[in-house]
């Protein structure tokens, strides 16, 4: 049954895809740097996993200078995310972002209920080999921008704000840093 609703999306449209994320790509900005067909399609929950952060094959993010989200699976939790639709197009750039040749994450099946409680299928991505290492301040705030600006519920934003990230204290790559300094600017 729950794999009607994402059936059913893709024979109305055969180009697209149904994406869940729960890491930096929550944040609209950032997802659009390598995926520009993304649009938003709702928040949903992924029953019984857990989010954790971690170096693939403890190696470290160039990206991140830390642990970079991975979920694994808890019974009892629950992580919350964003389901994006995105062009078919798009799906090589987005197993390149998350390192699928290289071993990092693999791309997985999942179903996760919206918030009005329907079940939908998605595509996406966990680590299967990694070192848990916590994340860098930054790569910590993308997670939380995006969870604020899409509505993830409050008390699991309080939850990823309570995150306590590593003591790195130099810069990410320049794309991310230019998108967290324009948020803030928007909220200052």
């Amino acid at each position: 049954m729950a794999n009607l609703g994402c059936e059913a999306l893709r024979s109305r449209d055969g180009e697209s895809f149904l994406y869940f994320a729960y890491g930096s790509n929550l944040l609209t900005e950032r997802i659009h740097l390598r995926n520009p067909s993304a649009v938003f399609y709702s928040v949903a929950r992924l029953q019984d996993f857990k989010l954790d952060f971690g170096n693939p094959q403890g190696k470290t993010s160039e990206t991140w200078h830390g642990g970079i989200a991975t979920i694994f699976e808890s019974p009892g939790d629950e992580v919350w995310g964003v389901v994006w639709k995105m062009n078919k197009s798009n799906l090589s750039s987005l197993d390149k972002q998350e390192g699928v040749k290289s071993g990092m994450y693999v791309p997985i099946e999942v179903t996760v209920s919206t918030q009005e409680g329907k079940e939908i299928t998605c595509r996406s991505y966990q680590m299967t080999n990694y070192e848990r290492v916590p994340p860098s301040p930054q790569y910590k705030k993308v997670i939380c921008m995006g969870s604020k600006e899409n509505g993830l519920p409050l008390e699991y934003q309080k939850k990823l704000n309570a995150i306590e990230p590593n003591d790195y204290k130099g810069k990410v790559s320049e794309e991310i840093e230019d998108i967290i300094k324009k948020r803030e600017a928007k909220t200052h």
